[in-house]
């Protein structure tokens, strides 16, 4: 069938890109210190382009960035749900009920209790909504990498990267509008929305446009057009963190330790998300190769949407795109870890 032959095609290995993200992550940091700190005229100029509390360089990066990662998503494999539902109960439960009201819980327990003293109290609200922002957007495209070094289940895994993505379109801001609230964090609705229209709609509108129009001219020229392509959308992820990190520089400067204080709930939920899923996965008697995208899935998050909301609701220059930044700096190392642990553990899962 054409679409267990895409994704195949998908669940493939990882490029340089992937592989070194965090190395690339951290040389952004501190070009974009750097630029920061010796062209803040330019940065500020960038700042002010903005259209309803949208930043348009920003938005074309987060663009550039999403649209190819979605052209990867084939929504025809939902139909494919039923046939690995526990793993797919289980990765939805993790999503969308465990991972972002824990992470709520997380970021209040060590931003505003356990850390507030070590950070600016100006922008502790602001840490905590760029980590709700992390949790509510469950990670898509590269999920499929991470299921490729464990020999995951291709077509579970297309099938939930589809239904997330579906859920992702409707559920998105009510639950970040819902956890902001419960932590006493305002946020304007009107905004929120719009990001969800210019982050979410508009690129799966556009990504799927131009599957079908690529596929219609044969899956040669699909692959050709995404390996092409997949290099500038990595390349646009890094521009956007130049420019957040040019923003964030005095901050950094002057408070470094910020940035690990902020990674500590974002690691602790990793670890708790991916062993939840696993643990019910077994439990439920599911399969090996089904499992272990699904503690990926449940760990991992669309780093993309949250960096480009965070900008968006909250500004460049604010505490909650620091946060979401800080996401994709230990997102790939905590992941490689987890794709480690269920490898190492397949004989443990297998036993009755």
């Amino acid at each position: 069938m054409r679409w267990i032959k895409l994704a195949e095609w998908k669940i493939n290995s990882m490029n340089i890109f992937e592989r070194y993200l965090s190395l690339w992550v951290g040389l952004s940091i501190v070009v974009g210190v750097l630029l920061g700190d010796s062209l803040p005229t330019f940065f500020q100029a960038i700042s002010r382009a903005e259209f309803a509390h949208i930043n348009l360089p920003i938005c074309l990066l987060v663009w550039l960035m999403i649209i190819p990662m979605l052209m990867k998503v084939d929504f025809s494999a939902l139909d494919q749900v039923k046939a690995h539902w526990r793993g797919v109960v289980v990765t939805l439960f993790v999503n969308w009920i465990i991972k972002p009201f824990s992470m709520a819980l997380l970021a209040y327990l060590f931003i505003r209790v356990l850390f507030a003293s070590y950070l600016p109290p100006e922008n502790i609200e602001s840490y905590i909504a760029g980590l709700i922002l992390l949790a509510a957007a469950p990670c898509t495209a590269m999920v499929f990498v991470w299921s490729r070094l464990t020999n995951g289940n291709p077509i579970f895994t297309l099938t939930q990267v589809a239904l997330n993505d579906v859920i992702m379109m409707f559920a998105f801001a009510p639950l970040v509008a819902l956890l902001l609230g419960l932590s006493a964090i305002s946020v304007p609705w009107l905004t929120l929305l719009t990001s969800v229209f210019m982050y979410i709609f508009i690129p799966v509108l556009v990504a799927q446009s131009l599957r079908d129009l690529l596929l219609k001219r044969g899956q040669s020229r699909f692959n050709a057009f995404m390996n092409t392509i997949t290099p500038y959308s990595m390349a646009a992820l890094l521009v956007t963190l130049i420019l957040l990190f040019a923003f964030q520089g005095s901050t950094i400067l002057s408070q470094p330790l910020i940035i690990a204080l902020i990674a500590v709930p974002i690691v602790i939920q990793v670890v708790l998300n991916a062993s939840i899923a696993y643990w019910l996965n077994k439990k439920l008697g599911e399969q090996h190769s089904v499992a272990c995208p699904s503690a990926l899935i449940g760990a991992s998050n669309f780093f993309e949407l949250a960096v480009a909301t965070a900008i968006s609701v909250f500004g460049l220059h604010s505490g909650a795109a620091l946060a979401t930044v800080v996401g994709v700096l230990v997102e790939v190392p905590l992941m490689l870890l987890v794709v480690s642990c269920v490898n190492r553990t397949k004989l443990w899962y297998q036993s009755k």
